[in-house]
């Protein structure tokens, strides 16, 4: 049995935009610049035909993988939950014990984690030492810059 992979609406939705553009946008334009390449003959020596061609596998190797992660999304309508206790979905207030410096966190799905804004992955080492907290307690996480320790502040679920 194949697992599921829990995703926002949201991440969803970005994902499925991607491969929409994968497929309309990029993929035909990469074909004609192969295509444009090729007319400039030998293709041993022809530089734009190899970045073409190095395109076109990377391009089809994204649709293939976002076709296989939409194909096992479960998307979870956060909306719905309440309550303080931290699970997939939630907005996460902590502060940091050592420095009181506050941060908000989105525990998101493995393919939705953008840490520029604040999207945190499922399976990251802050995300599985908060899920199940509630607001008032603290939790330790080991970081490549050592041991840190955080205090939930809030659970928001919007």
């Amino acid at each position: 049995m194949v697992d599921k992979i829990p995703m926002t609406k949201y991440g969803h939705e970005t994902l499925s935009a991607e491969l929409a553009d994968l497929k309309k946008v990029q993929r035909p334009q990469v074909i004609a610049d192969i295509s444009e390449a090729r007319a400039h003959g030998d293709l041993s020596e022809n530089a734009e035909y190899h970045a073409a061609k190095e395109r076109q596998s990377f391009i089809e190797g994204r649709i293939q993988e976002l076709e296989s992660v939409l194909g096992l999304a479960d998307v979870i309508d956060i909306s719905k939950f309440t309550g303080d206790t931290i699970r997939f979905g939630a907005t996460v207030k902590v502060v940091d014990e050592d420095t009181d410096e506050e941060h908000s966190y989105q525990i998101v799905g493995e393919y939705e984690g953008d840490m520029e804004n604040n999207k945190i992955s499922l399976t990251a080492p802050l995300s599985r030492a908060l899920i199940g907290k509630a607001v008032g307690d603290s939790v330790s996480v080991q970081t490549p810059k050592g041991q840190k320790d955080y205090e939930v502040l809030d659970v928001i679920y919007k």
